[in-house]
C-alpha cells in the first residue's frame, strides 16, 4: 500500500481522496489547530503535526515518519501572491520566495515516486517581475530534484463532483507516466463537447447533492442531526455512505432584514439585485445604504446546475436555491463531496481575519468550518487522480516485468 504524507494538509480532503483510493495516508501538516483537528479526527491512523513547516528541521521530520517514508506527497503550499513566507528580500511574485519552497523540501528529504501540488489556475498564467512564467520555475525546480514534471487545469465537474471548480495540478514522478492526469468520468447536459460519448455519467446537479439534507431556515439546525428523509439519487446514497447521523448542518444566524433580503431574490440573483430598502448598510452608517455592492455575494443558485466554485468565504457567496438562508457547512461540503461521516471541527464561523489582525488578536485566527471546506480538494477529485496514478503505476511496473523477461 502506497503510503501519503499531506503538506499544508487543511481538513483532509486530498487525503481524503487518495485513501478513497487505497493509499495509506500516514502523515499531515497543517499549521491551523482547527483544520489540523478536524484532519486527525478523520484520519485518525496519520500522524498530524501542527506546525509552521518552516520551523521543522529535516531531521525532525525523518524522525517523525521513521517507518512510514511517503510514497507520495500532496500540498497545496498558499501561493497568493507569493508572498506567504517571511521574506523580506526578492521578487514576491517568484515561487521560491514563497511557501512552493518547503514543498521541494519535503521532496528533497524523502525522495517520493510522487509530488502532487494543487493550486489556483492563474498560477499557469502568472509571471515573475523579469518576466518568466512561474509555472516554468515550479516545473525547473521540480525536475532539478529528478522528476518528471506534468501539469494540467483540471475541472472538478468532470469527475462528478457538482460544482464548477477549476484548479491547477503539478504531477512530479520520478517514473515517465503516459497519462499523468484522469480522463473524464462525467459528462454535462449543457456541455455539447461531452455528448453522450463513451460510458460518462451526467454530472450531478446542486440539488441532486442537498435535496435530501433535512429542511432547515435561518437561525435553525444542531451540529448531530438525523436524516429525516431517504436519499434519492446516487451521489446522495454515495455521500450517506456509512454514516448513521449527519454532522454540520446548521444555518446562519441571520437578521430579519437579510432574510426578507433572500425572499426578494430569484434564481441567479445577487444583492446587486435586490431593491434598494434591502441593499446592505454601510457599517457604523446610522443606518445609511452602503454605496459599495458586491456582485458576486449571496447570489441566489439554480437547482439544476452544479454550484459555482465553494470558496473559503462561500457562507457568504451563497443563497440556498428555495430557503431564504446562506448554505451550511455540510452543504458546502456535500457540493464539494465530502461524505456526510467527515466531521468538521472547529466554529462554524469566525470574526474577519482582517479585523483581527488590524485588531492584533492573532491567537483568535483559525480556519473556521467554511473556511476548511471551501480550502479543500474535492475528495472525489482527488480520488480520480489517486486511481489513475494508481494504473501508471500498475503499466510501469508490467513493462518492468517485461524487460525482465527478454
Amino acid at each position: 500500500m502506497l503510503k501519503v504524507l499531506d503538506a499544508f494538509a487543511g481538513a483532509g480532503g486530498f487525503s481524503l481522496g487518495f485513501s478513497q483510493a487505497g493509499y495509506d495516508v500516514v502523515g499531515a501538516i497543517e499549521i491551523d489547530d482547527w483544520a489540523a483537528e478536524t484532519f486527525h479526527y478523520n484520519h485518525k491512523q496519520a500522524k498530524v503535526l501542527v506546525e509552521n513547516i518552516e520551523f521543522i528541521s529535516d531531521d525532525r521530520l525523518r524522525r517523525e515518519l521513521v517507518g512510514h517514508e511517503p510514497d507520495v506527497i500532496l500540498g497545496g503550499p498558499p501561493c497568493q501572491g507569493f508572498s506567504i513566507c517571511n521574506k523580506n528580500s526578492g521578487d514576491p511574485t517568484d515561487p521560491r520566495n514563497s511557501l512552493f519552497t518547503e514543498f521541494l523540501r519535503l521532496g528533497r528529504i524523502f525522495q517520493p515516486s510522487i509530488l502532487i501540488m494543487e493550486n489556483v489556475p492563474n498560477i499557469v498564467k502568472a509571471k515573475t517581475h523579469g518576466g518568466e512564467l512561474v509555472i516554468s520555475i515550479i516545473q525547473r525546480e521540480l525536475e532539478s530534484l529528478g522528476y518528471n514534471v506534468y501539469h494540467r487545469i483540471l475541472n472538478a465537474l468532470d469527475y462528478g463532483i457538482p460544482q464548477i471548480r477549476k484548479r491547477l495540478f503539478v504531477i512530479a514522478s520520478k517514473e515517465k507516466l503516459d497519462t499523468p492526469f484522469p480522463p473524464a468520468t462525467h459528462y454535462s447536459k449543457n456541455e455539447p463537447r461531452f455528448s453522450f460519448e463513451g460510458n460518462l455519467l451526467p454530472i450531478p446537479t446542486l440539488w441532486d447533492a442537498i435535496s435530501d439534507l433535512p429542511e432547515i431556515e435561518a437561525c435553525q439546525g444542531t451540529e448531530m442531526t438525523d436524516y429525516d428523509k431517504p436519499p434519492t439519487n446516487d451521489y446522495q446514497m454515495q455521500m450517506r455512505l456509512g454514516s448513521p447521523k449527519l454532522w454540520n448542518h446548521v444555518a446562519m444566524k441571520h437578521t430579519k432584514r437579510m432574510v426578507e433580503r433572500f425572499a426578494s431574490m430569484s434564481w441567479g440573483d445577487s444583492v446587486s439585485d435586490v431593491a434598494i430598502h434591502l441593499k446592505p448598510i454601510k457599517r457604523n452608517g446610522n443606518g445609511i445604504i452602503s454605496e459599495k455592492v458586491y456582485d458576486q455575494n449571496n447570489r441566489r443558485m439554480h437547482p439544476g446546475r452544479p454550484c459555482h466554485t465553494i470558496a473559503a468565504s462561500f457562507y457568504a457567496n451563497f443563497v440556498h436555491p428555495y430557503k431564504h438562508r446562506n448554505f451550511t457547512p455540510r452543504e458546502g461540503a456535500r457540493i464539494q463531496s465530502f461524505p456526510d461521516w467527515f466531521i468538521f471541527k472547529g466554529k462554524p464561523t469566525v470574526i474577519s481575519h482582517k479585523l483581527l489582525h488590524r485588531e492584533g488578536r492573532i491567537d483568535e485566527k483559525h480556519l473556521c468550518q467554511y473556511n476548511q471546506i471551501g480550502n479543500a480538494v474535492p475528495p472525489l477529485m482527488a480520488k480520480a487522480i489517486a486511481l489513475n496514478l494508481l494504473n501508471q503505476f500498475e503499466k510501469v511496473k508490467q513493462q518492468c516485468m517485461s524487460m525482465e523477461t527478454i
